[in-house]
């Protein structure tokens, strides 16, 4: 039995977007990702021994949508005085 072609490829195409702390902004950017039907997961942070930040999450979205999702979240933060770090790199998971 064949398998499909797809199956053996390695789809890395995640981009880690934006560093957040606040669990309200976290709740705003979740609601117009979603109401903007953008895919999108997020990465809880472990603190580290010495990180003060403890609810730390990172957003990530497929690099097709990248620039979409950094105008939402910029609006988002920049209106409502939220900081938010962004990070703009590929993410790091391996998942095969």
């Amino acid at each position: 039995m064949n398998q499909p072609l797809y199956t053996s490829l390695k789809v890395h195409n995640e981009i880690e977007l934006c560093e957040i702390s606040d669990p309200e902004c976290k709740a705003l950017i979740e609601q117009a990702l979603l109401k903007e039907r953008i895919s999108f997961y997020i990465r809880w942070v472990k603190p580290s021994l010495f990180q003060r930040r403890k609810n730390l999450c990172i957003f990530c979205v497929n690099e097709n949508v990248m620039e979409e999702a950094e105008e939402i979240v910029r609006s988002i933060c920049d209106e409502k005085g939220y900081p938010v770090k962004f990070l703009l790199r590929r993410s790091q998971n391996q998942y095969l």
